[in-house]
């Protein structure tokens, strides 16, 4: 089964994509990003990194194409790219709804398995039963009823 959109992406993309997000540092730049574009000494602020190490990671999200550089003057601010996001959100879109009825057919047949549970107690209750009468009726030196069908009354003379 090939997920929604795969065909339109390369494994190369996804494969840079998922590696870029790998990492816990470059998942915050792209969340600092969500929100606008930013410099690198902006992305640079929240961690305890020097800039050329934050200037690595950006490389690698420029690379997966997840981050583009724009100009203004002498800045050069990096802004948030959603289409390789949304590839990879397609990709694994496709798996979550294998999962998904994977699931739905564990829930049919525990459903299933349940509901047989319940018909094997009710049936094992009235083998009890029945077994619980034949015993309490040889204690008291009687004949064993069944549970389908009662032990046939006695006549009296006036019932004739």
């Amino acid at each position: 089964m090939e997920p929604i959109g795969y065909e339109q992406e390369t494994p190369e993309r996804l494969d840079a994509t998922f590696a870029a997000l790998a990492d816990p540092t470059r998942r915050a730049i792209l969340a600092r990003l969500a929100s606008g574009a930013a410099s690198v000494t902006e992305l640079a602020e929240p961690f305890a990194m020097s800039q050329p190490a934050i200037s690595k990671h950006l490389k690698v999200l420029e690379r997966a194409g997840l981050i583009s550089r724009g100009v203004d003057a002498q800045r050069r601010p990096r802004r948030l790219e959603a289409k390789p996001l949304a590839e990879a959100s397609g990709w694994l879109e496709g798996y979550r709804r294998f999962w998904e009825g994977r699931f739905q057919s564990l829930d049919a047949l525990l459903d299933e398995l349940k509901t047989q549970e319940k018909k094997s107690e009710r049936g094992k209750r009235g083998v009890d039963l029945a077994a619980s009468r034949s015993i309490n009726s040889r204690a008291r030196g009687r004949r064993p009823r069944t549970v389908a069908s009662p032990a046939p009354r006695k006549r009296t003379g006036d019932q004739q």
